[in-house]
């Protein structure tokens, strides 16, 4: 796959049934990287099965299945291609941890798209306290994710098929809610649709002739269209921070005859080279950087959103593992951090949390247990006022600005400097709260004597959207939470 378009990325959220699947398996289908074999075999053993009618839910359901047993699935399968962007699925919907699955993947997403269900009393339980629509929109804005697209699925399940007036009183609702989480519904297109009919998917529908199109009006450029496939397309490209020092995120380590050593992972700052001399945080080993391949073919140069594997000189695969951070050892290299400060929201938790509760994390591609060191201030969580000092515990729906201390080494990084590297779920329970990193101590265990700290930071280097005003000599960034959690 070339370079000639952009690539992005987008995450697909929504209430459970509200037909993520089979809205997402459509595209993958019509405009995806799999095989007509492939799709003949998917289609046959889904009748067979007394499915023929989920054949797009059943591509998805059947890759999950296979990726979720071992079995190697080329990453094009995962890819739909627009007139402008290859886009790629960062997390497929439907897994029952997808709140967990679904912080963790946020973290690379540049726009999420949330389908509701129009269905009789299905947008109702979507949108309920109980339903996952809220929660999704919620994190998705939390997270980072300032591009929304609304697809409002199951058109042809309304009462009349295809209510114009079922379409409006959804749009309202929906409106209101992702307004008074930050996004502004001005900028989001809400495209009426039927993931399994394809109903305004990839062309206009005749069955909505009353639908005018939709308008995105912002500062970058206005847009306007019908389908879901021209809304993917109005999504503003991403800005790759390739001018910041490389960060690399270790997805997994391999030994291949012949070959040796073979870190792979995703560039998530700067730009990876053949050449370049690489430090792996936190275990502090240095290496030359023999060769950079993706999709198998050599690069010259990796860039921020590739998914590469990098061959490294005299290095085994016991040395370096999955969590660690490749990052230039000439240029500001990534080191372990023996404490950090986070802002944390509590979105849905059972009981109490205090100081001393310790989940694990994974942060990026880290999995590591932090303990709530000290719970320092509670905070309102829309308007960043400071509410108490030093609370004894929290509970669901507080914010809290709170000290954390890894349990093993573990490279985390400021978020002003390096967003993606700092969104971490708890993988031990199925709630979630979610935290902003704001900096950390990077001073290595073993380097006590040479503390180090982001530069340009005193203590505090990022924040919600809604933090208050930095107190003097602090910097806050503008952006989103540095450190997500799902418990």
């Amino acid at each position: 796959m070339g370079k000639e378009k952009l690539h992005i990325n987008i995450v697909v959220i929504g209430h459970v049934d509200s037909g993520k699947s089979t809205t997402t398996g459509h595209l993958i289908y019509k405009c995806g990287g799999i095989d007509k074999r492939t799709i003949e075999k998917f289609e046959k053993e889904a009748a067979e099965m007394g499915k023929g009618s989920f054949k797009y839910a059943w591509v998805l359901d059947k890759l999950k299945a296979e990726r979720e047993r071992g079995i190697t699935i080329d990453i094009s399968l995962w890819k739909f291609e627009t007139s402008k962007y290859y886009v790629t699925i960062i997390d497929a919907p439907g897994h029952r941890d997808f709140i967990k699955n679904m912080i963790t993947g946020t973290s690379q997403a540049d726009c999420a798209v949330l389908i509701v269900a129009a269905g009789v009393g299905e947008f109702e339980a979507g949108i309920s306290k109980n339903g996952q629509t809220r929660e999704h929109a919620l994190l998705a804005y939390t997270l980072g994710v300032k591009q929304l697209i609304v697809g409002i699925n199951k058109m042809d399940s309304t009462e009349p098929n295809y209510s114009q007036k079922r379409y409006e009183e959804i749009v309202k609702e929906v409106s209101t809610y992702i307004k008074k989480i930050g996004y502004n519904p001005d900028t989001v297109a809400f495209v009426p649709i039927s993931g399994w009919n394809g109903d305004n998917m990839l062309e206009p529908s005749p069955n909505m002739t009353w639908f005018k199109g939709w308008k995105i009006n912002r500062k970058e450029g206005n847009a306007s269209g019908t389908t879901l496939l021209e809304a993917l397309d109005a999504i503003q490209p991403p800005t790759r921070p390739t001018d910041k020092p490389l960060r690399l995120p270790l997805q997994d380590v391999y030994k291949i005859g012949g070959i040796g050593t073979v870190p792979v992972g995703r560039v998530e700052t700067g730009i990876l080279k053949p050449g370049m001399v690489v430090t792996f945080a936190p275990v502090n080993v240095t290496t030359e950087v023999k060769s950079v391949e993706m999709h198998h073919e050599a690069l010259t140069e990796a860039l921020p959103g590739d998914n590469v594997g990098f061959n490294v000189k005299n290095v085994s695969v016991k040395d370096i593992r999955r969590g660690n951070v490749a990052g230039d050892s000439k240029n500001d290299p990534p080191q372990e951090a023996a404490n950090f400060t986070a802002q944390v929201i509590i979105l849905n938790h059972p009981g109490q949390i205090s100081a001393g509760y310790a989940p694990v994390l994974d942060c990026h591609t880290a999995h590591i247990a932090c303990k709530f060191a000290e719970l320092k201030e509670k905070i309102d969580r829309r308007s960043g006022k400071k509410l108490e000092d030093n609370p004894k515990s929290l509970k669901s729906g507080d914010a809290a600005i709170v000290d954390m201390i890894p349990g093993k080494p573990m490279c985390v990084e400021s978020f002003s400097e390096y967003p993606p590297l700092g969104k971490c779920d708890d993988s031990g329970l199925k709630k979630s709260f979610c935290c902003a990193r704001h900096a950390s101590d990077r001073s290595s265990r073993r380097h006590q004597g040479l503390p180090r700290r982001p530069r340009g930071t005193n203590e505090c280097c990022a924040t919600l959207p809604t933090l208050r005003s930095p107190k003097a000599g602090h910097q806050l960034s503008t952006s989103i939470p540095r450190l997500a959690v799902s418990t």
